[in-house]
């Protein structure tokens, strides 16, 4: 028996099926979108301290920022001290591996940054760092 070739044998064979790579970059997408930390700011700009010991933190998702004037600032909110303890109990429920980081400006008064403290304390929290801007050598 002889096999016939008609033109459609020879056009199929051309043709490159895509399914299969979409299906792994799509795959690949959902895995960088569940794997990627974000990086929550307070939402202000405080002018931070300089350290010569000074180190970066690559997780630090809560992040309080206390502003010269007194102002405490949790997830681009204003929040009173008395308020400070529950708010940070609430983040840290949702993000139990994430640290706190306090951004106080230079300016800020020493006695409300032992307050933040002793609030975040309170909640828990154990593991928290204060920013600092890393001083050249």
């Amino acid at each position: 028996m002889k096999r016939r070739f008609s033109r459609n044998d020879d056009q199929d064979t051309g043709e490159i099926n895509l399914t299969p790579m979409l299906d792994i970059v799509f795959i690949m997408l959902i895995f960088f979108i569940v794997t990627t930390s974000f990086v929550k700011e307070a939402g202000i700009e405080v002018n931070r301290p300089s350290a010569q010991t000074a180190e970066r933190k690559e997780r630090g998702n809560i992040v309080i920022a206390i502003k010269p004037n007194g102002e405490i600032w949790i997830d681009k909110r204003p929040v009173d001290i008395r308020a400070v303890r529950a708010v940070v109990a609430r983040l840290r429920a949702e993000n139990p591996l994430g640290t706190v980081i306090i951004a106080a400006d230079r300016d800020a008064k020493v006695n409300l940054l032992t307050r933040v403290m002793d609030q975040v304390r309170l909640a828990g929290v154990t593991d928290m760092a204060i920013a600092a801007t890393a001083q050249a050598q």
